[in-house]
């Protein structure tokens, strides 16, 4: 196949994809509409990239894809594994990589936009929900992350089986039934991936709520919301939190926590660094 035909062989898979998927199902207005299916653009948003690129993209023009993009697509799409396949050889040349082993980092970059974040708690997670780096106000609320086994810096285990966390979150209940079906649903994209078996099946020994709530099968979620936290220091905190994905690595979450506007849990943070810097202080004192 020369490259003229596999792009026209790509072009028409991705208007037959786009057409299978029903506009209702996938969040947007049905309204009038002259054929069947997405338009460019809401696939382009569903994907994070341009209506532009996608289109020149559908229309079998010769424009440079990256791994990362069409890993995008297939989650937008709603490709099979068979079809993520087609997706790469058609766009590539070649096979996609394998998911499940692909080892997950985070440049500099991303470090320094975490550590120039100083307004509330910010952390990435990666496809399995570890925890891949963080902010210090995030370690301020939630504990020094970088003392914790490797296991214990995964968000789900965090969330189901620090007590300390628990014991502060307010409406823990509520927010633990959230993570897990935000959770499950990412899960759906990495079957058969041993690790998140694993991490699973451990869940489900050591929590009881995980073990029962799983069972229900719940997937739902949004990439925002308010958390309220009441801390033994400076009492309540309050934040409104969302959820970004890293744009040259998909399987990346940039989860941010803001305080609220009408709270005064900015104030409250500073009295937490200022209460870290004096036990540091005091602790460097005494040596």
């Amino acid at each position: 196949m020369n490259d003229e035909q596999r792009r026209r062989e790509l072009r028409d898979f991705l208007r037959t994809r786009r057409a299978r998927l029903s506009p209702e199902e996938m969040g947007f207005p049905v309204g009038r509409r002259r054929t069947p299916g997405l338009r460019r653009e809401e696939v382009a948003q569903l994907a994070s990239v341009s209506t532009t690129w996608y289109s020149w993209l559908e229309q079998g023009q010769d424009i440079r894809v990256s791994a990362q993009v069409l890993e995008s697509l297939v989650r937008a799409l709603k490709l099979t594994a068979e079809e993520r396949n087609h997706l790469f050889m058609l766009a590539l040349g070649q096979s996609p990589p394998d998911l499940t082993e692909q080892r997950e980092s985070i440049s500099p970059v991303h470090q320094r936009v975490l550590d120039h974040f100083e307004a509330g708690p910010a952390y990435i997670t990666g496809r399995r929900w570890d925890i891949l780096a963080w902010n210090q106000v995030a370690s301020l609320l939630f504990g020094d992350f970088s003392v914790l086994l490797q296991r214990e810096r995964n968000f789900v285990w965090f969330f189901f089986t620090n007590e300390a966390h628990r014991h502060m979150l307010v409406d823990w209940e509520d927010h633990a039934q959230f993570v897990l079906s935000k959770f499950r649903s990412t899960c759906s994209r990495y079957l058969g991936d041993e690790r998140l078996i694993e991490l699973i099946e451990d869940l489900q020994r050591v929590s009881p709520e995980f073990r029962d709530w799983w069972s229900r099968h719940d997937v739902f979620g949004r990439p925002f919301g308010r958390k309220e936290y009441e801390h033994s220091l400076v009492g309540r905190l309050v934040f409104e939190y969302t959820a970004f994905l890293v744009a040259e690595a998909t399987d990346l979450r940039f989860v941010v926590y803001t305080p609220l506007p009408e709270s005064d849990t900015l104030e409250k943070l500073q009295q937490l660094k200022e209460l870290h810097i004096k036990v540091i202080f005091t602790k460097t004192s005494s040596e």
